[in-house]
């Protein structure tokens, strides 16, 4: 968790939002949430591979629509505000600068195959985000074509998926056509880049807002592992579950913790053992590494 000289505009499970007046700066922290609880331990590396990995995209991107990026690398962050200099160690390489934006409050969920809550309403409908679905799909196949699939945005729990007729009622129909064709082209660029380095984008969510001069940006975090799900395409195989480059190990581990009947899912949150955090956090990194090429900036 960060503290910096800064008015606090937001803190949330993952990140805190600095008020710099006409920039906002955004600080990824290392810490880790699964089943709505903060876990006791950090994911080293996580905050670093969040940030760095939104700014490859954001960078990426802008032939598809502008967004709130300004900078991730550090020496351009200090070049636009060089009073950030005096706490550059608390925020270097997990801090990046953007514009402000005013955030619509939905996410722009584009789902790729049957997976997680869209599996699970599949399989008591037949239906994703109450559109009507093949009949015979097996969890985690590729849908026909990509879908667009909005949610509600909770402060607090989970989100809460929404029909597309749901979003035209509460953003308008000229704005819900906008968000919608915009969110399925990232996601097709996006997906196709990350198949060429040997991963599935199986869904990912996005969030856009309106800058001060009325345009329509891309905000918050673009195709990190906190907003998608990654598979490695050489493990992948439709009926099952896949391994994802996430939060796996620690969803894995929590769940055990349930059936042995050693967590009861109410806080306090049980400590994450040492081999599980080092899963985690080579996850992360490993999907940054395939996504990007690179290696993280050390």
């Amino acid at each position: 968790m960060t503290s910096l000289p800064y008015p606090l505009l937001r803190r949330g499970k993952v990140r805190e939002m600095y008020d710099l007046d006409t920039h906002l700066l955004m600080v990824a922290s290392d810490r880790i949430s699964a089943f709505d609880y903060v876990l006791p331990q950090l994911i080293p590396w996580k905050g670093t591979v969040l940030t760095q990995l939104s700014s490859f995209w954001f960078e990426r991107t802008r032939h598809i629509v502008q967004n709130h990026f300004v900078a991730g690398d550090p020496e351009k962050i200090l070049a636009v505000r060089p009073e950030l200099s005096e706490t550059r160690a608390a925020w270097e390489g997990r801090g990046m600068l953007v514009r402000r934006a005013s955030p619509f409050p939905v996410e722009c969920v584009v789902r790729g195959y049957l997976s997680g809550s869209a599996w699970k309403e599949y399989r008591q409908s037949g239906t994703l985000a109450g559109e009507k679905l093949p009949e015979g799909l097996r969890e985690s196949e590729k849908l026909p074509e990509p879908l667009f699939s909005p949610a509600t945005k909770a402060e607090e729990g989970h989100d809460e998926n929404i029909t597309f007729g749901e979003l035209r009622r509460r953003l308008g129909g000229k704005t819900s056509d906008t968000l919608r064709e915009i969110s399925l082209a990232l996601y097709g660029f996006g997906r196709d880049l990350a198949a060429g380095q040997g991963i599935i984008v199986a869904d990912t969510k996005f969030e856009f807002g309106v800058g001060d001069t009325g345009e329509l940006l891309l905000i918050d975090e673009v195709l990190t592992p906190d907003s998608s799900r990654f598979w490695p395409a050489a493990s992948f195989e439709p009926g099952r579950g896949q391994e994802s480059l996430d939060k796996q190990p620690v969803r894995d581990y929590l769940e055990s913790l349930k059936q042995a009947g050693r967590w009861n899912g109410r806080p306090p949150v049980p400590d994450l053992p040492e081999d599980v955090v080092d899963a985690t956090t080579d996850r992360y990194r490993d999907a940054y590494r395939r996504i990007t090429g690179s290696e993280l900036p050390e």
